[in-house]
């Protein structure tokens, strides 16, 4: 990519795009195999933090991981693309599904110089993480893989747009503010094309056989995923290097309405620390820890 282009293309979208509510990342523009892709990067990472990817969901766009990555953006160089097709970034000429969306992810990153990152990713990101990690094991030190999404259980297409529904009653009211935006860019077409290789991407597959310390964090209330029965069922299937958490009283979108939480766990996990409540909180969430693989790390204390 050319220097020249991305600074044209940054000049171009400020002119064009209206302004947004203000943010503790800094808003970039850079172009990607031909592709505007806009993103959000921590403002002073310190020289040695480590790398954090944030990949957002189903016809979402970055925006909504905000909550949760401002609050590590201090502690790690953080990364909130939109990726193509999605939110504020171009479109791609044949559209994309999961592993095109995990090679767009690894071309951002060579783009901005990044060799290897945590990616923390929320619903359809978790797919792309898992594809992701099955291509370039090589580039990913964690995952942190919040409220998956995909397979049997979202099937059919009205199936989920009732889960949607149901999950909508449940989040912030302010989500909707972001929520609707993004899927009514998004579109029809790309949703029905993209909806079909979600569902029918290997996700349990991909999880089994992981190689990469992972945390998998689900919410109690939501309507995406299976109930505790199933989620059980498919953790004693798990004994690599997955850590399995719930937020009590979360839904889908975990990283927007229970960030604090999710930032505490994000943080503990990195640090191979035990799955503890943050004693200063007053009230909230409580985290549970159900399902440690025998082969994730022994949690230290602090």
């Amino acid at each position: 990519m050319a220097k020249t282009s991305a600074a044209a293309a940054d000049r171009w979208r400020e002119r064009r795009t209206p302004r947004r509510a203000a943010s503790r990342l800094i808003d970039r523009w850079t172009v990607v195999d031909g592709v505007d892709v806009f993103y959000r990067e921590s403002p002073n990472p310190p020289k040695d933090a480590r790398v954090m990817m944030h990949v957002h969901g189903f016809g979402m766009s970055g925006r909504y991981l905000l909550p949760t990555a401002e609050l590590l953006a201090d502690e790690f160089h953080t990364f909130v693309p939109d990726l193509p097709g999605f939110g504020r970034s171009g479109r791609h000429p044949q559209g994309l599904d999961i592993p095109d969306l995990a090679a767009a992810a690894a071309r951002f990153l060579d783009d901005r110089g990044v060799e290897k990152a945590t990616l923390v990713g929320n619903s359809m990101g978790c797919p792309v993480i898992l594809e992701f990690a099955d291509r370039f094991p090589d580039r990913i030190e964690r995952a942190v893989l919040v409220s998956p999404a995909g397979g049997v259980f979202n099937r059919p297409l009205s199936r989920a747009i009732r889960q949607l529904a149901q999950d909508g009653t449940r989040e912030p009211p302010r989500m909707a503010r972001v929520a609707v935006p993004d899927y009514a860019r998004f579109g029809v077409p790309s949703t029905l094309k993209l909806f079909r290789a979600l569902t029918q991407y290997p996700s349990l597959q991909r999880l089994l056989e992981l190689e990469l310390p992972t945390l998998v964090v689900l919410g109690d209330r939501d309507p995406l995923m299976p109930g505790p029965a199933r989620v059980q069922e498919v953790a004693g299937q798990v004994d690599n290097h997955v850590l399995a958490v719930t937020i009590e009283g979360a839904a889908h979108a975990i990283n927007f309405s229970h960030a604090r939480a999710l930032a505490h766990l994000i943080r503990r996990f990195m640090d191979d620390l035990s799955i503890l409540d943050d004693p200063t909180w007053t009230g909230g969430a409580r985290v549970v820890e159900i399902h440690r693989g025998v082969h994730h790390p022994s949690a230290k204390d602090d």
